[in-house]
């Protein structure tokens, strides 16, 4: 083996991994009142004890405006508690924990928060049918700062790494996108201009905790969208990153939860699905142009290698390879082409002991069929429907 063995254990920053496969950010749609529950624990206990080296909790919110809808997690005093009952069930199954960090910008939900969306122009969102607000310069700065506090209590609750979201047209990547920031000040127009603030919050990152866990960030390589963030920028945002040395690692994304969520997924498009739990009038609308909407791309292992190719080619930090990656074939290609992590979703929905299966049998095959209607279990409790259909909660 002439490249690292990814069931090894691993360097991230200033902790170790047992491994160098982690539970990527799945948004889990089990804390009904913005607070850690029993599921939820139980929900990365179980990966936790199927072998991954860290599970990520999504979405950890800075900000209450910054929620995707009002039952999600934000960061505060009175999570703390729970955040670290949290932790301890993942450190007790040998993984370590990492928390997501990010505010949704014109991906939050105006109705059901009952704050404004920010974004940085006025837009229509299609999701809350309601019209974000522009972003001002004091709203920027409070997000900026409420992320390196939001760290600090991810400390305090016992994560020993957190990721900052720069990814899905959320708030910070929205500024990426040409498409949706028509900003006339230092945060628009040029690429340094939309690339200011996500250098700014993760600097605030890094000098609101130190070295006291690793920090990394999910960086959009593309938003699939005409228009929107591409990855000949993304090398350059990534090589800033790189530069200010704020950051441990890199997990490469992309993808529009705003304008475009299939494309991070790929495979079936859950359209009926999807109807099915929306309420009127959005569930006429993705009943008659869902299609347009929820668009379908098919499913081919490795999905987002070649584009992170590029990245890996343009900087030396260490790089997360996501999408598609589902056994010790596509674990070993990854490690092969210099990414240091690989960072798993679906399957492990489908399969939370998967690593341990792979472990034991480096033939095991993913029992994950991209069907993707577990997508829309996240206004139920995330699951994959053909283990668990139908969960009494």
């Amino acid at each position: 083996m002439n490249h690292p063995d990814v069931l090894a254990p691993a360097k991230l920053g200033p902790i170790t991994l047992r491994n160098r496969v982690i539970k990527s950010a799945t948004f889990e749609g089990l804390t009904p009142n913005a607070l850690v529950t029993d599921d939820l624990i139980e929900f990365h206990r179980r990966p936790a004890a199927g072998g991954v080296g860290m599970s990520t909790v999504a979405y950890c919110a800075v900000a209450p405006e910054g929620r995707t809808e009002y039952g999600q997690l934000w960061m505060r005093p009175d999570v703390v508690p729970g955040l670290r009952r949290l932790t301890d069930a993942i450190h007790a199954e040998g993984a370590a924990a990492s928390a997501q960090l990010g505010h949704a910008g014109p991906v939050a939900n105006a109705k059901s928060n009952g704050l404004p969306a920010l974004a940085p122009s006025m837009s229509f969102n299609p999701l809350s049918m309601k019209i974000t607000k522009a972003a001002t310069l004091d709203d920027i700065r409070r997000i900026t700062a409420a992320h390196g506090s939001a760290a600090k209590l991810a400390v305090e609750g016992g994560f020993d790494a957190v990721e900052i979201h720069f990814g899905h047209n959320y708030f910070a990547s929205s500024f990426l996108s040409p498409k949706l920031n028509r900003r006339k000040d230092s945060y628009g127009g040029s690429l340094e201009n939309r690339a200011r603030i996500v250098l700014e919050t993760a600097r605030a990152v890094r000098d609101a905790v130190g070295g006291k866990v690793a920090i990394l960030a999910k960086l959009n390589m593309d938003d699939g969208v005409p228009g929107g963030f591409r990855v000949d920028e993304a090398i350059q945002v990534a090589q800033w990153l790189e530069a200010d040395g704020s950051l441990d690692a890199l997990e490469l994304t992309m993808g529009s939860s705003l304008l475009n969520p299939m494309y991070l997924f790929k495979g079936d498009a859950p359209i009926r699905e999807f109807a099915a739990v929306m309420p009127q009038p959005i569930k006429l609308g993705v009943q008659l142009v869902g299609k347009k909407f929820i668009r379908e791309y098919p499913y081919t292992p490795l999905f987002m290698l070649e584009q992170a190719r590029q990245i890996r080619a343009a900087v030396a930090m260490p790089l997360v390879l996501l999408g598609g990656v589902t056994d010790r074939d596509g674990m070993d290609t990854a490690m092969a082409e210099g990414f240091e992590f690989v960072a798993m979703a679906r399957a492990l929905l489908r399969e939370p002991d998967l690593v341990n299966k792979i472990a034991a049998d480096p033939g095991t095959r993913s029992l994950c069929d991209h069907n993707n209607r577990c997508m829309p279990t996240i206004f139920t409790g995330a699951r994959c429907v053909l283990v668990d259909p139908d969960p009494v909660r």
